[in-house]
């Protein structure tokens, strides 16, 4: 476990892994634009010219059994190529056909992560807080997520009424003053003082409910519908009234999931009616109407039948901005269906897809070096951004040695895990991967085509609002590849090493 332990200082290589890139620094006052981000955006009518002619691209290098992490290392030069060949192999980036633009990329700061933090020595937790939000020393993560009343990432069960209240005249969120509120607001200090976040209810108080628990699924009483509603309303205002400006909300955290913890049943056609009943004219009469409402906020697998009942329906499809995913469909045996995105962007290309929730689960504290941990959020990133996905937000974004505090045993890694006994961070390999998206891919950045002429090199590209291009490439298999990046004529070589990921910043 030494190994793993780290300061921030000491993780990095050489002290060179996050100093500032030129695509990064130049964004660091990037504010999400809310009203530009409502649809996603088609590629341009009129192309923009580009040349890679006389550029270099700045390599960035995470690399298995090496110190590399974020590295800086080389820069490429670009020379003219002409046709390819099929045995050349090639990432072919084309920066004149752009497509969705990217709102964020970020994590839950949830009352695991809160409470965790609190445990922290001072220094360590500015530390952490430079890792995640600071553009230049970290990977500056631009989107939050937090619940709405408990999740099994809490260390109780809790709500914001006393039983039976449903002109929530009891309503305060006192319980989130202690940890979970100072927090967000020391990570989005952090981050420059601008940080959109979005809220989720895991259940409603129990009372709403038909099963009577927050527990174990159930359903939202009709009666209590406009009382739910309004309890949305009241959260988001209050949390306005404490200095927390929130940017959007999800309908229900995994609608279709019956969990040992809080959790809630809405069918595709419950949800349809809820909103176009109660909760959308509802955000509507308070004011709250321009907060992006998100629909589904649950796995892959059933995202295209969500998608068609909330949206082919009018009255229900104006309140929402778009449609939140997780990636735990594979607990069935599949894999991620990527697939399954594209059917939604491709049919409703107004909608926005957003990756609300993804973490590893079942904790083990001697397998945080393991390096198909951030394998697997890299080719998860790299084929929701393909399929259209204009936001992507990780699960707890710090969670302590046991892989909680959770109150039912449910126990996931995040990408930062705290040694509270010995006060120190331990940085896996989840963060670095994630950094080579957050750090180098900045709000209101444009996805741009790309292509690769081998499946051993997966690769994504986005070019920056300052004109920067980032392209990453992934390698997920036992052997290096040398391959050039290929732009319209000008190429430069390189090699993905075995078990990578790099990204390559053109300026």
């Amino acid at each position: 476990m030494h190994t793993a332990t780290s300061t921030w200082a000491a993780g990095l290589l050489l002290g060179a892994a996050l100093t500032a890139a030129p695509a990064a620094s130049a964004q660091t006052k990037t504010k999400v634009k809310t009203k530009s981000a409502t649809t996603m955006t088609a590629p341009a009518a009129a192309p923009i010219s580009y040349s890679a002619a006389g550029k270099q691209a700045q390599v960035y290098l995470t690399v298995q059994g090496t110190p590399s992490r974020l590295a800086a290392t080389e820069k490429l030069s670009f020379r003219e190529v002409g046709q390819p060949l099929e045995t050349d192999p090639t990432v072919f980036i084309d920066p004149t056909h752009a497509y969705q633009t990217i709102v964020g990329i970020g994590g839950a700061l949830t009352d695991a992560s809160a409470e965790t933090f609190a445990k922290l020595p001072k220094a360590q937790q500015q530390e952490l807080l430079r890792a995640y939000y600071s553009p230049t020393q970290g990977i500056g993560y631009t989107l939050a997520r937090t619940n709405i009343n408990s999740c099994d990432f809490s260390s109780d069960t809790y709500t914001y009424v006393q039983d039976g209240d449903k002109e929530l005249k009891t309503f305060n969120i006192q319980h989130d003053e202690k940890y979970k509120i100072p927090f967000i607001k020391q990570a989005t200090a952090a981050a420059g003082g601008t940080l959109p976040l979005y809220v989720s209810p895991w259940s409603p108080p129990a009372w709403m409910k038909d099963n009577n628990s927050m527990l174990q699924g159930g359903h939202l009483r009709p009666e209590f519908r406009q009382a739910w509603a309004n309890y949305y309303v009241k959260f988001i205002q209050t949390y306005e009234k404490m200095g927390l400006p929130i940017w959007g909300l999800t309908v229900q955290n995994e609608p279709m999931a019956k969990q040992r913890w809080e959790s809630c049943i809405f069918t595709a056609e419950e949800e349809r009616d809820f909103v176009k009943g109660f909760l959308g004219p509802t955000l509507q009469k308070s004011g709250l109407g321009d907060k992006k409402l998100i629909g589904w906020d649950h796995n892959r697998d059933l995202a295209f039948q969500r998608a068609s009942t909330l949206f082919d329906d009018p009255e229900a499809s104006k309140y929402y901005w778009g449609l939140g995913y997780h990636w735990y469909e594979t607990w069935t045996g599949s894999s991620m269906q990527f697939d399954n995105l594209r059917r939604v962007h491709e049919t409703y290309p107004a909608k926005n897809l957003i990756f609300t929730e993804g973490c590893i689960e079942k904790f083990d504290l001697g397998k945080v070096n393991d390096w198909q941990l951030g394998e697997k959020y890299g080719h998860s990133l790299i084929n929701d951004f393909n399929a259209g996905t204009v936001a992507w937000t990780d699960w707890n974004v710090l969670l302590d040695e046991t892989g909680g505090p959770n109150h039912v045993g449910n126990f996931c890694y995040a990408p930062v895990i705290a040694d509270t006994k010995a006060g120190k961070l331990i940085y896996t390999n989840i963060y670095y991967y994630l950094g080579h998206f957050s750090k180098f891919v900045r709000p209101g950045a444009r996805r741009i085509a790309t292509a690769s002429s081998r499946d051993v090199l997966q690769t994504t590209a986005f070019r920056n609002t300052d004109g920067s291009v980032a392209v990453v490439v992934m390698n997920q298999t036992d052997k290096e590849l040398p391959f050039q990046l290929w732009i319209k004529g000008q190429a430069a070589a390189t090699v993905s090493p075995a078990h990578s990921i790099a990204t390559y910043v053109l300026n």
